[in-house]
């Protein structure tokens, strides 16, 4: 493709989160999270080389202008994984140019990007998950058997929100304990599920008609979770579920959906499942970011050691 003269860089920006929607199918959250970082560069990029956001040119980004970028998110006390995504988010964005023949080169392709810091993933003990399980409480009874069943299937396959909302009674196969969840990049994985979660869904199955019914007109689609009015249930609706849940339990804050798929993880790997299996029932498309639940039970197993070693406990 010839390339054409000195792009303006919002249209070229425009056209590659078109190409994140329609042509790799990523998530309205994964294009969002994009869109937001190349935003931030942008208002960056505008008082860098002192011209109006509209005015701004491809031709403008070079590599000074990316190693200030993560300079200056630096200077703003963003955290380094912060920094690692905006500029992960650059060089896709740039890499994209380049196949495009808008760009020659891609400036950031050599900027290191910041190291960030090890963090252990949250996780609820066995104790703690069994009352947040047992916590829903809903005036409406239909709608009580819907929050025991999200949250049984949370804990049950480690999927994500986005997944879980997503779900239709297609994907499910409640006798045999097993459903179909369509991941990040459109991949498509089987996750099992035990017999609490399938008891939960079935309960909540009995009520879903009568909640359907308040929804007025038909559709072809029938989501697993709705809301009070017969639609289908948000992200941001299953996150106050929980938070709902995790008060009444009487447990510390800071839990959130992710916590019951780190929770899924930890408790899978401490039982001794293979870290492989684990990959596969979460989706990562890499091993390394499974491993990460292994600094878990290394920091579990050194707690046991010191509590239990004689010389441990001498010291």
């Amino acid at each position: 493709m010839a390339k054409r003269r000195d792009p303006l860089l919002r249209n070229v920006v425009a056209d590659f989160l078109d190409h994140l929607r329609y042509e790799r199918g990523l998530s309205p959250h994964t294009v969002r999270a994009y869109a937001n970082d190349l935003e931030r560069f942008g208002d960056f990029l505008a008082g860098f080389v002192e011209r109006p956001r509209e005015d701004l040119r491809l031709a403008g980004v070079d590599t000074l202008s990316v190693r200030s970028f993560v300079a200056a998110m630096a200077r703003q006390g963003l955290s380094r994984r912060t920094q690692g995504r905006a500029l992960s988010a650059l060089r896709t964005f740039l890499r994209f140019a380049c196949r495009e023949g808008l760009a020659e080169s891609n400036p950031a392709q050599g900027v290191p990007t910041p190291k960030a810091e090890r963090t252990l993933p949250r996780h609820l003990r066995p104790g703690e998950i069994e009352a947040v399980l047992e916590a829903p409480d809903n005036d409406d009874p239909h709608l009580l058997h819907r929050d025991r069943a999200l949250l049984e299937v949370l804990y049950a396959t480690g999927i994500r929100v986005s997944e879980l909302v997503g779900l239709d009674w297609r994907d499910l196969d409640v006798d045999g304990r097993v459903l179909r969840v369509l991941g990040k990049g459109g991949k498509e994985r089987m996750v099992p599920f035990g017999r609490p979660a399938a008891a939960a869904l079935r309960l909540w199955l009995g009520a879903w008609e009568e909640v359907r019914r308040r929804r007025p007109g038909s559709e072809r689609e029938e989501p697993v979770f709705l809301n009070h009015r017969g639609g289908r249930l948000s992200d941001r609706s299953v996150r106050r579920i929980l938070e709902h849940a995790v008060e009444r339990a009487a447990i510390a804050s800071g839990v959130h959906p992710h916590t019951l798929r780190h929770t899924f993880a930890t408790h899978l790997l401490e039982n001794g499942a293979d870290l492989r299996a684990i990959q596969e029932l979460l989706g990562h498309s890499s091993l390394a970011t499974t491993q990460r639940y292994t600094h878990v039970d290394i920091e579990r197993l050194l707690a046991v050691y010191r509590g239990a070693h004689p010389r441990a406990k001498r010291e």
